[in-house]
């Protein structure tokens, strides 16, 4: 018989990623990398403050034709992110939405989505 074996990391990650994609309904102007990342630290601030603007997010890559990035935050800084960016609702006076499409503690997951697999 075969013996079931559970492993269970010791270690949190020090880090967490996320796949997000800006959506504007309306067009308009598209934000390049700067501005994507002063918008990021804008939903922080608007949601959790000064404390929430200064939680050290990096922006990996960021394409600007889909409005689709991969955002690196600090573990404890995890969930701050993700209810700021789902809260925000406006960029430059102008409805906007964040979708948080992936998420997880490994960047080489977020390297593939098994639902858009084209077999």
């Amino acid at each position: 018989a075969a013996a079931f074996e559970r492993r269970v990391l010791r270690r949190a990650a020090e880090h967490h990623y996320l796949r997000v994609r800006l959506e504007l309904p309306d067009g308009g102007a598209r934000p390049n990398a700067a501005q994507f990342k002063q918008l990021v630290v804008t939903a922080l601030r608007e949601l959790h403050g000064e404390v929430g603007a200064a939680l050290p997010v990096d922006v990996l890559t960021y394409e600007e034709k889909t409005l689709s990035a991969i955002l690196r935050v600090i573990s404890s800084g995890f969930v701050k992110l993700w209810s700021a960016l789902t809260l925000l609702g406006f960029y430059q006076n102008r409805r906007c939405a964040f979708r948080v499409l992936q998420t997880s503690p490994f960047l080489l997951a977020l390297s593939g989505n098994s639902r858009e697999l084209v077999l």
